[in-house]
């Protein structure tokens, strides 16, 4: 049986089973680092960097669907990317996801 095309603009990223609840798994999705959390039931995808200190948003903590800077400890809604905790003041882009069977697909693209 084959697996049916991603549909456009989406990239497959990951199996659905690969995300452990309120883990961070960082990939890369067209170039871009890309963080996926599974929780509360849904899957997000944020931007990686951290806007306040450019370090790695996957290496830190997940609560209450928000992601914690491991370094200074900015916090960034996963729904939104507004951050929620000082001292970061600018948001991180979050992108669309889909699940299609067991499959995570990932947009990255920007539309104008």
């Amino acid at each position: 049986m084959s697996t049916p095309a991603a549909p456009a603009g989406f990239a497959r990223v990951c199996a659905l089973g690969e995300l452990e609840e309120d883990t961070p798994h960082r990939v890369e999705v067209d170039g871009v680092p890309v963080s996926l959390v599974r929780t509360q039931g849904e899957v997000f995808a944020i931007n990686d960097i951290c806007s306040h200190a450019n370090v790695s948003l996957s290496e830190g903590e997940v609560e209450d669907c928000q992601i914690e800077c491991w370094l200074h400890g900015s916090s960034f809604d996963l729904r939104t990317g507004k951050p929620s905790g000082l001292p970061a003041t600018r948001p991180v882009p979050v992108y669309p996801v889909k699940i299609v069977g067991d499959d995570v697909l990932v947009s990255v693209t920007q539309e104008s």
